[in-house]
């Protein structure tokens, strides 16, 4: 039987989708200097493939930060994040927010019920989950360093760091589904099962080692 996650998807993206496409991949080209010779989400992901070459993991992280923070103005950061703490119904909104604002990139997402621990150690059930069914930058990639370094740590750091709200983001490379829960701190990488997968079959670089050298290096 034939792996879900290898049935190509196919996107007919609406003009607000292709807008957020073109904004996104606008921002990505000032950071790195260079432009795309693809249109819409094919050349989103040449860029990320750009970002990737001759730099390192931190430095992949650290320029996607930037274009992250380049999409948010600092007063609304910086006011997010002294005035909105990381309340059940601020976490439950930011997951309903996400997958409004963020379907052209990561394709269908639902939000579920999860269970997350808080810093005090309280545990508790809330509707912060943003559950991505297949995530299209993964499938489109197909690149488990470009999963953890260009989106998982850089959206982790930001939605923690930039807005105080803490974010941990648990992707299945077997069938590209994500889990994006809200209210969660994020754990040390070395402890995740993504810090040990291995390249996938479809990358274009694949590698034989025992996890991907992209994460790694």
């Amino acid at each position: 039987m034939q792996n879900p996650a290898l049935e190509k998807t196919t996107y007919h993206d609406t003009f607000w989708d292709r807008l957020f496409i073109r904004l996104f991949a606008r921002k990505m080209a000032n950071a790195v200097g260079e432009r795309s010779r693809q249109p819409g989400y094919d050349g989103f992901v040449e860029l990320s493939q750009k970002i990737m070459q001759g730099r390192n993991p931190q430095q992949q992280q650290q320029l996607v930060a930037v274009v992250l923070q380049s999409l948010v103005p600092a007063p609304v950061l910086w006011s997010i994040r002294t005035f909105f703490s990381p309340t059940q119904l601020v976490c439950e909104l930011n997951a309903w927010f996400a997958t409004q604002l963020f379907e052209w990139l990561v394709g269908p997402c639902c939000v579920e019920v999860a269970e997350v621990t808080t810093e005090s150690g309280e545990t508790r059930q809330q509707k912060s989950n943003v559950h991505i069914k297949k995530c299209r930058y993964l499938e489109q990639s197909s690149c488990v360093g470009m999963c953890v370094n260009m989106c998982k740590l850089p959206t982790q750091r930001f939605f923690t760091e930039k807005f105080g709200i803490p974010l941990t983001m648990t992707p299945n490379f077997e069938d590209f589904s994500c889990d994006m829960v809200f209210g969660q701190m994020p754990p040390p990488l070395e402890t995740e099962e993504a810090y040990q997968q291995p390249c996938l079959q479809e990358c274009p670089t694949v590698s034989d080692t025992f996890a991907c050298p992209k994460v790694r290096a």
